[in-house]
């Protein structure tokens, strides 16, 4: 057997839904939930939510547990092999493809991102952060941060994207159990802990229950909304990190009598008390504290950046121990992010251990080589429109279309009752039986109508470049291009891999 061939598992029970957890939790739980519920009805979006909750994010995380786990037991940890076990057809593997391309568009431009939080963590610490105390010049600070500005320089927001693409590689390099396991009994934590003095201090804030008023007062009039109801789902779809394929790997690595059932349950469970308990009790009702109900309003519309790199710490600069609180929440958010980013990676890394059959380190170092000299056009390009680009393709383009792609093949082709029976392998728990006509008919048609309302009101925009300036659009058309190279030459890949297989004997 190949040194490839060693698959890696996970440790404890504990680590492998705090490694699932830690990749659903990352910087949306903190300031997309926020920013959703305020525009969408406060209180009243919850119930929406918790339904697209119940009929779509856990079906699909049951199904992408039991896929899977049913794939690694035949030595795949990626989506175009594991996908091909539910249905031999030559044509499967390569839209398990998606299951890779994602993941690593999104790594590209998430690590900049996240490094961008450590950044800001070392500024709360030497206090250069709050040098400025209003709205603009809390976005002059960022915008010099990223290079956007006239006159700024790249050069410290380099050094710490460098020192975040080494820690993420470092925990991959350790592998499953000593890295990203360990990672993730740590960070998962730590990140609560963090995300609970904060929250802590904000309930401490004057007329701070009024602000929660704000947020949670229930408008029912936008229930009668469709624009609403999808705005939920697709805060699920995505908050659960389901349709990336990290979870496909991370599942991979179980044993077959591992309980996938109740371990999903609780993974997504930690991930929706991150995200409803701590993501709606920070930011939206300080914002209402300090900036009253125009700024607060002016905050929800300003997007997740100007929240989490503007706004808030604003709000650390008028409070005592501002620094300390500041270093918390981006502490937080790094921590969110790294558990994220690992996972973003390890389907690549999965692929070219498990299925060319060369050693976990040696695919590490070759995926960070690659990976780094990818990450530099979002760095060097970020104002350009590159990032909202690798954003579109693989944080929602592929993301609604592998979660439809895998659901259709694990429930229709590979079959209701075998996938009911793959979900039950192991299970401490059965699933009520309701759930099994919602899982071959309700969560397909939600996928279906996310599908189409996402491609009608945002995707043919995006994809005609609408709103794009003149300035950017070679840019973009170059980033596309670039995409298209990256995702042939990983379907080449794929393609190597299964002849080398084939002439193996390992696959018929």
């Amino acid at each position: 057997m190949s040194e490839g061939k060693e698959r890696q598992q996970w440790g404890t029970k504990l680590g492998i839904i705090l490694a699932v957890a830690g990749s659903a939790v990352g910087l949306g739980n903190f300031l997309r939930f926020p920013v959703q519920a305020a525009q969408n009805g406060g209180g009243a979006f919850l119930i929406p939510y918790f339904i697209s909750l119940i009929l779509l994010g856990i079906p699909l995380m049951w199904i992408e547990w039991a896929i899977g786990r049913h794939g690694g037991l035949f030595g795949h940890g990626s989506a175009p092999f594991i996908l091909n076990r539910l249905w031999k057809n030559r044509v499967v593997k390569y839209l398990g493809v998606i299951g890779v391309f994602g993941p690593i568009v999104i790594f590209i431009y998430y690590t900049y991102i996240e490094s961008w939080l450590l950044g800001y963590a070392f500024f709360s610490i030497t206090g250069q952060l709050f040098s400025t105390v209003t709205p603009e010049g809390m976005k002059s600070f960022l915008s010099i941060y990223q290079g956007l500005a006239s006159g700024s320089n790249l050069g410290t927001a380099y050094i710490f994207f460098v020192i975040t693409f080494l820690i993420n590689f470092y925990f991959l390099y350790r592998g499953v159990q000593g890295g990203i396991e360990l990672l993730c009994k740590v960070a998962m934590p730590l990140l609560f802990i963090f995300g609970f003095i904060i929250a802590g201090r904000v309930l401490l804030l004057p007329h701070i229950f009024t602000g929660f008023g704000f947020l949670w007062n229930p408008d029912f009039s936008v229930l009668t909304s469709a624009k609403v109801w999808m705005a939920a789902a697709g805060q699920i779809f995505f908050t659960l990190s389901v349709g990336i394929g990290a979870i496909l790997t991370y599942a991979s690595y179980l044993k077959k009598g591992d309980d996938i059932i109740l371990s999903g349950l609780t993974a997504a469970s930690t991930n929706e008390l991150a995200e409803v308990v701590l993501g709606g009790s920070i930011i939206i009702p300080a914002a209402f504290v300090f900036f009253g109900v125009a700024g607060a309003t002016a905050a929800a519309q300003s997007g997740a950046f100007n929240l989490g790199f503007v706004t808030m710490p604003l709000i650390f600069g008028q409070i005592p121990l501002g620094a300390v609180f500041a270093l918390l929440w981006f502490g937080l958010l790094f921590l969110a992010g790294i558990t994220s980013s690992v996972s973003l990676a390890e389907p690549a890394v999965a692929f070219f251990a498990d299925d060319f059959g060369i050693s976990r380190k040696k695919a590490v170092v070759w995926l960070g080589v690659i990976l780094f000299i990818l990450c530099q056009f979002p760095i060097f390009f970020l104002g350009q429109g590159v990032v909202d680009e690798l954003d579109f393709w693989g944080g929602t383009f592929c993301l609604v279309i592998f979660g439809t792609i895998e659901t259709v093949l694990f429930v229709w082709v590979f079959g209701i009752e075998k996938a009911w029976a793959e979900m039950h392998h192991g299970a401490e728990m059965r699933i009520p039986g309701f759930y099994k006509p919602i899982i071959k008919y309700v969560t397909p048609l939600f996928l279906f109508l996310i599908l189409g309302f996402w491609f009608f009101q945002q995707g043919i925009p995006v994809i005609m470049m609408q709103g794009v300036a003149a300035a950017q659009q070679p840019y973009v058309l170059a980033t596309r291009i670039g995409l298209v190279v990256l995702f042939l030459a990983i379907a080449l890949f794929v393609r190597l891999a299964w002849y080398k297989k084939k002439k193996a004997g390992e696959i018929e």
